[in-house]
């Protein structure tokens, strides 16, 4: 069989698949725990796992009180340990495991980091709680302060601590840290120190019984953690078997990145389990670089990097295409979480209302004049601009509102803008810029003029910036302002007229929301009952009109010009740009990460509630727009980007003002990023 290409590696794209472990345990049997241990790690070797986490005091079990202070269980926690290290020279994942280990006549909590039969590192826990239900003091040591020394276990002297940082040499950025349980309760976690010493996994051996209410607040330890200190956080409490003299327990596991969760564990499961997720570990290495407060926290940790002892271990990828488990979202833009599909959205609405709003309000400007298509982008900026309104307590008649019909203007889109600024309530009119239009393009001796079927650049941008042309001089004579309508997609492309034309405006209060997000937020002012009656039919019937500028005639057999057919598909492209302006991850990666999106429509995330025009793509066509993409991003259209007009920030996921998230110089080429596109698709 012939060997995969690189391309479809997950560590080729910088990334490791990670699992926690639920293992059943016997309360006080570690030769038992020990199997079952073995028994879980053979399990995720199978499945592809690189690094894989157990509870606390697995082997040993948690809840034996007195019992961790007899000699027998911790010469049976010695062998079983011994065990999991021989059989896990037969297996590809770092296993993490929890023992109760002796040195220098003291007890200690501890994690012991285990690779191909190695003992990379045995990593004492700091924090012993002794309040409530919890008396670990009684019987365990603490870690805290210990640095530079080392310990024997199964026959090996190995580096113990809580100074342990681990670093595979063969996969750059596999690096991480181990904390124990209370550890990361405590106001000052270990693992924030380890993160900031260059570990980008943090890892949680946890025994924690289970109350009501605390598997929430689990989540929120682990998100909050796993964001503060842009890490991917794993977490593994203990499960079935433990003790319930007075506990009980529910074996949550979690995985979570930089604040989102990857997977979760059932809870209360009987059976034993891992749950996976792969960690896209390049992507927190690029985030970190770009967060200045990461850096300046390592200097007022004084440098964690000086203290920790890096502890290298050889990996030993064999770069197979193992697919991908991770949560992939094809509209990264779009909100996609049920719990705050509402928040997510009222806040996106809300921060362009509230933009235009103070404009409209520092201005003291009579009017707002905008120009009405029917297209998307005109249409959410009027209903905008209606909601904008309303908060000031002003009529929608105040919003002047012009349809400008030109050589290619449908009867449909056109029907649809007087259909909407009636049911809106604003004031409507109408300019037909073809009169005009011809005699430009005489005076400059277009052969349109002639009669000649010419559709150059010049053909439409004479309309695009006609229209742009009045709705100015439209603003000066009403002591009005333009309310610009051009989305964050068309600036990422360039797709605008430069200047007098659809770049320019006074505000352009859709700068920051990219087209598949203002497809979406359309669909939940109507989904919200927004807008009622004949506005939300003309609305929806909007939403299902094919994406045209309209200055290009129909062809002849009828058919409109296409935005998506001459630069690809938005979804595709606003895939691309959240990664490229997010993340600044190389294309090949985007590609890798788009063809696992969108290859299969009945595979992945969907936004909530919607049906229609659910695509797919091959990777050859995912590679086609992407080289378009790059080639418009980085080459052609960064001039316009340079001369925005304000307008409001509206995602995390980024916006393209000169004054805000993105600063490139207009004059760049694409070569580089075309090339490694090139360079690494198989």
């Amino acid at each position: 069989m012939a060997k995969p290409h690189p391309f479809f590696s997950l560590h080729r794209q910088g990334m490791i698949r990670a699992g926690v472990c639920t293992p059943s345990v016997v309360v006080g049997d570690p030769a038992a725990n020990a199997a079952a241990t073995i028994e879980l790690a053979q399990k995720g070797d199978a499945e592809g796992a690189d690094l894989l986490v157990f509870p606390e005091l697995n082997v040993t079990t948690y809840a034996i009180d007195d019992l961790h202070l007899q000699d027998a269980i911790l010469d049976a926690t010695g062998a079983g340990v011994a065990a999991i290290v021989e059989a896990s020279a037969r297996l590809k994942p770092v296993l993490l495991i929890g023992a109760a280990l002796r040195r220098n006549g003291r007890l200690y909590n501890c994690a012991v980091a285990i690779a191909r039969g190695r003992i990379l590192g045995v990593v004492p826990k700091q924090f012993l709680p002794n309040y409530r239900e919890y008396y670990e003091k009684r019987w365990f040591a603490s870690g805290l302060g210990l640095a530079e020394l080392d310990i024997t276990v199964a026959g090996q002297t190995v580096p113990f601590g809580a100074d342990l940082i681990f670093a595979a040499s063969d996969l750059e950025d596999f690096v991480f840290h181990i904390e124990i349980c209370e550890d990361y309760w405590a106001p000052t976690p270990p693992s924030t120190n380890g993160a900031l010493a260059g570990a980008l996994v943090l890892c949680n051996l946890s025994a924690s019984n289970i109350v009501i209410g605390k598997g929430r607040e689990r989540e929120l330890l682990c998100a909050s953690q796993s964001s503060r200190a842009i890490a991917a956080y794993l977490y593994s409490a203990s499960g079935p078997g433990e003790s319930t003299t007075d506990l009980a327990w529910d074996g949550q596991g979690l995985i979570y990145e930089f604040g989102e969760l990857l997977a979760r564990s059932e809870r209360f499961e009987l059976s034993t389990g891992i749950v996976h997720a792969d960690l896209d570990l390049e992507r927190l290495r690029l985030e970190r670089m770009r967060d200045g407060t990461f850096n300046d926290s390592t200097r007022y940790a004084d440098h964690p990097e000086m203290r920790f002892r890096r502890i290298p271990f050889e990996h030993q990828t064999d770069m197979a295409d193992r697919g991908l488990i991770r949560p992939l979202r094809r509209f990264p833009f779009v909100p996609n979480t049920p719990s705050r599909l509402e928040e997510d959205c009222y806040e996106a609405f809300n921060i362009q209302v509230e933009g235009l709003r103070k404009r409209l309000e520092s201005t003291g400007s009579k009017h707002l004049v905008i120009g009405v298509s029917g297209g998307l982008d005109s249409t959410h900026a009027l209903i905008v601009a209606c909601k904008a309104m309303d908060r000031l307590g002003r009529p929608r008649s105040e919003i002047l509102g012009f349809t400008m019909p030109g050589f290619a203007t449908g009867e449909a889109t056109k029907s649809n803008a007087w259909a909407l600024m009636r049911a809106l309530g604003v004031t409507g009119e109408e300019i037909d810029i073809r009169p005009t239009a011809r005699q430009m393009l005489a005076d400059l001796g277009h052969p349109f003029a002639e009669g000649q079927p010419v559709y150059d650049v010049t053909f439409e941008n004479v309309q695009a910036g006609l229209r742009t042309d009045y709705l100015f001089r439209l603003a000066n004579q009403r002591q009005g302002f333009v309310v610009g309508t051009g989305d964050l997609s068309e600036l990422a492309l360039g797709w605008c007229t430069y200047g007098v034309g659809d770049q320019m405006s006074h505000y352009g209060v859709n700068a920051g929301v990219p087209k598949t997000l203002i497809q979406y937020l359309i669909r939940w002012t109507l989904q919200t009952g927004q807008f009622e009656g004949a506005a939300a039919a003309t609305l929806d019937e909007i939403l299902n009109t094919e994406i045209s500028p309209e200055l290009v005639p129909a062809d002849a057999e009828g058919k409109m010009q296409s935005t998506q057919d001459r630069i690809g598909p938005y979804e595709l492209h606003d895939f691309f740009l959240h990664y490229v302006v997010r993340h600044g991850l190389r294309p090949s990666k985007i590609a890798f990460l788009a063809w696992h999106a969108w290859r299969d429509r009945e595979a992945g995330l969907w936004p909530i509630g919607f049906e229609a025009g659910r695509n797919e793509y091959d990777l050859e066509t995912i590679a086609k727009w992407l080289e378009t993409f790059l080639f418009r991003f980085f080459q052609t259209s960064q001039f316009k980007r340079s001369a925005l007009p304000n307008g409001p920030k509206v995602s995390a996921g980024g916006a393209l003002s000169p004054r805000g998230d993105w600063r490139a110089p207009s004059d760049s080429v694409a070569t580089t990023w075309i090339e490694e596109l090139r360079r690494a698709l198989p």
